[in-house]
């Protein structure tokens, strides 16, 4: 009787700890939504690859030259939010050497510029949660600049089947970079035990930004796209721009830093100075912009897909795609007769490794029956990691939301850290225009053109119910990666 009754009590205290850490408040200055203020000075940053039936492989990347050139001007004030930071690759294929081009980059102005202020945020999984060195961090902190890896424990579980008993049985032990035995899946130090339980908790800062002064102002990108060597083939957008929202930006990211126990001393004077010099916008119809994190932009995209009426054009390209609110609003939208267009990455591979195709594959079978055209990017070892959902209104407003989010429960549920934008534009602005462009080439050319950028939904087509409910329970309990 005892014993049943430890194992009940047990049993009870892992609910509790699940319940509560799944829904407890959520650290001060997240899920930010800004206000829709002025866009100033957008420019939509494209990276493609393309497929050539010769067997060329062309790639077309912006975002990351972009992102050098504004710290190699910068004079005062530089801040780095970036998930993968790292040099991890599979051997079989070249790959540009971004962790290591963005470090040099940073380091590199800093000498120049010993006055300038310099912060990066990232993940621990960057370091597999302690237990091995970054030699990036390592190389930047060297050189004077502090590198802040986000404390991760404050945020809401993800996984709560795991984290409800790590967080009582292994969350107290401090990780050993020197003590590893084990393969390390982002490198080559051997690594702990302890940091393969950290990484079943499945959750991160998942965010992609920058901003940098530039010309006595400030300039921001938000963007997917990450400086992790294994990633550089990837198609990805981001979006640069000026104006009144990098001070929303500088505040979504102070709340980063401040959940992490790190100095928010330069960022407060920042957001202080633009704030003081920014005096308060007459929000025009168009362009318009917003700053948007976590559930924020859940509420966004619904409030897209809900508002597109018969006339109107929905385009979806996105990486994940999984969310059930999200995914029912396609469908209605169908009903309704909005037109759409799906592009999602076939969920093939990753960085060398063959993956199951969950969730994509099972999704698209739903949108697929309910009436909505699907495609998959064309890739080949690479993956279509852009997120952007786009409304074309018949008044001649296009609505952008793009960033780091993808469209899956993790991403939009308050559990990981997210920074989207929404932008709001005339259909014959350059934003809109590039939009267009990026979207159309890869939907429009498909077998028998050159490149290659997408094929029919019949390729990876899979209609599994088995591997339909398998989605469907890894989506609701967390018990996946995506």
């Amino acid at each position: 009787m005892t014993l049943k009754l430890l194992i009940l009590l047990l049993l009870l205290t892992l609910a509790g700890i699940g319940i509560y850490h799944t829904q407890k408040p959520l650290p001060a200055g997240l899920s930010y939504r800004g206000n829709a203020v002025p866009l100033e000075e957008p420019v939509l940053l494209t990276d493609v690859t393309r497929h050539y039936q010769d067997g060329r492989e062309v790639k077309d990347h912006e975002i990351f030259n972009e992102i050098f050139r504004l710290i190699e001007q910068a004079d005062e004030f530089v801040l780095v939010d970036m998930f993968l930071f790292n040099s991890t690759k599979p051997d079989d294929v070249i790959h540009r050497p971004l962790a290591q081009q963005l470090t040099e980059t940073l380091l590199a102005r800093k000498a120049e510029k010993p006055e300038l202020s310099i912060t990066v945020i990232s993940d621990p999984l960057n370091t597999m949660y302690g237990g091995t060195v970054s030699p990036w961090f390592e190389a930047l902190r060297n050189g004077g600049i502090p590198v802040v890896e986000t404390a991760l424990r404050p945020l809401r579980d993800s996984n709560p089947a795991w984290s409800s008993i790590w967080r009582l049985c292994c969350q107290w032990f401090e990780n050993n970079p020197d003590g590893g035995w084990l393969d390390n899946a982002l490198g080559t130090r051997p690594v702990t035990v302890r940091s393969y339980l950290a990484l079943l908790n499945f959750k991160a800062n998942h965010r992609k930004v920058l901003v940098a002064d530039e010309a006595g102002s400030l300039r921001a990108i938000v963007t997917s796209a990450n400086p992790h060597d294994g990633s550089s083939r990837h198609s990805n957008l981001g979006l640069s721009f000026k104006g009144p929202a990098v001070i929303d930006l500088l505040k979504s990211e102070r709340a980063v830093l401040a959940m992490s126990g790190a100095d928010t001393t330069m960022i407060d004077r920042k957001i202080s100075q633009a704030s003081d010099a920014t005096t308060k916008p007459e929000v025009p119809e168009m362009p318009r912009i917003a700053v948007l994190t976590e559930s924020a932009i859940l509420d966004q995209a619904l409030a897209m897909i809900r508002e597109a009426a018969a006339g109107d054009q929905l385009d979806l390209a996105m990486f994940y795609l999984s969310h059930r609110d999200i995914v029912e609003a396609l469908m209605a939208a169908a009903d309704r007769g909005v037109a759409q267009r799906v592009l999602l990455d076939a969920n093939n591979e990753a960085f060398g490794h063959q993956k199951s195709g969950i969730p994509n594959r099972q999704v698209a079978m739903e949108l697929v029956r309910a009436g909505i055209p699907v495609r998959w990017c064309n890739t080949l070892g690479e993956q279509c990691h852009s997120k952007l959902l786009m409304l074309r209104r018949v008044n001649g407003e296009t609505e952008l939301l793009l960033g780091s989010a993808n469209f899956t429960r993790r991403n939009l549920d308050d559990l990981n850290l997210e920074t989207d934008v929404w932008v709001s534009v005339a259909e014959q602005s350059p934003v809109a225009i590039r939009a267009r462009r990026f979207f159309d080439e890869q939907w429009q050319k498909g077998p028998g053109d050159d490149p290659v950028m997408s094929l029919p939904y019949e390729r990876w087509a899979d209609e599994s119910r088995l591997r339909y409910w398998r989605y469907r329970i890894m989506e609701a309990t967390g018990l996946s990666t995506f």
